[in-house]
């Protein structure tokens, strides 16, 4: 049986603007993130998504309901150097968190602060440089990197510390085409080959596509969820949301529109367009 690493029980989180106003911004979410899951969260501007992230790793808390990982608290302040050590989170710009003058020196930045021992630290900076296909830049001063290779520095801080749960808050939002591919490649080789569980919140449809699984956020609440395939295919439902659908999925409704091909209704990928292509 997969163990659940995130459970998360009827939460609500509200903000107090400087006005006196009270906004609700998660209204009763229940969610269980499974060990090695990848999970995709997409919505509107102001939907949740960034809130529910910060719940994650216990940067905030709830106000009422709750939110475990790995069996622990988050409301238990004696557990949250815990969790957030099992809970890594990487932002959408990552200049914010660049702060050594080599990438393996920010790479060893948050194990030094564990405390972790010097010959197992050089351990863990490698395995993590690695893991990012960062191996030729290590000596190389993160400013002089593009976007796409800082995000993935970035990435490669957060899991030098081991987490269980790399938890990614638009992580492409700031990169052009190219850094954005980088990055979700090294995303996808984490959760696929090294079995890091992965909470990835994105605008980019293209991107959720290649998650197990897909949250749809609207007013602090999931709306839509199931596996890519089951949430895209609800093409009226999603516009309705305002959000986009994958391209090819655009494509394939103009074509079954104009009467030119009838195509199958839940074409996601290019690949899978290619295919269903070839047949006529």
């Amino acid at each position: 049986m997969v163990k659940n690493v995130v459970v998360v029980e009827d939460l609500v989180h509200r903000y107090h603007t400087q006005q006196g106003e009270e906004i609700l911004a998660l209204n009763g979410i229940n969610l269980n993130i499974a060990q090695g899951e990848f999970v995709a969260v997409i919505g509107h501007n102001g939907s949740g998504k960034s809130t529910l992230a910060k719940h994650l790793n216990a940067l905030l808390l709830p106000f009422s309901g709750s939110v475990t990982v790995n069996g622990m608290d988050t409301k238990n302040k004696e557990l949250l150097w815990s969790i957030r050590q099992q809970v890594g989170m990487v932002f959408q710009n990552p200049d914010n968190q660049l702060i050594a003058t080599t990438v393996e020196e920010d790479v060893a930045f948050g194990p030094e602060n564990l405390g972790i021992e010097p010959t197992e630290i050089r351990k863990c900076v490698d395995e993590a440089i690695a893991a990012v296909g960062l191996e030729m830049h290590k000596t190389r001063a993160p400013h002089l990197l593009s976007g796409g290779q800082k995000q993935r520095v970035a990435i490669a801080g957060i899991i030098a510390m081991r987490p269980n749960i790399l938890v990614l808050d638009e992580p492409t939002a700031m990169l052009d085409p190219l850094g954005r591919k980088e990055v979700m490649q090294t995303i996808m080789r984490l959760n696929r080959e090294e079995g890091l569980t992965v909470v990835h919140i994105t605008h980019f449809m293209e991107e959720a596509v290649l998650a197990d699984r897909v949250l749809v956020m609207e007013e602090g609440r999931i709306v839509l969820e199931g596996s890519p395939r089951q949430v895209f295919s609800q093409v009226k439902r999603i516009k309705e949301l305002r959000l986009d659908v994958p391209q090819m999925m655009q494509l394939r409704d103009v074509l079954a529109k104009e009467g030119l091909l009838d195509l199958p209704p839940d074409v996601l990928t290019v690949e899978e367009m290619v295919v269903a292509l070839c047949r006529f």
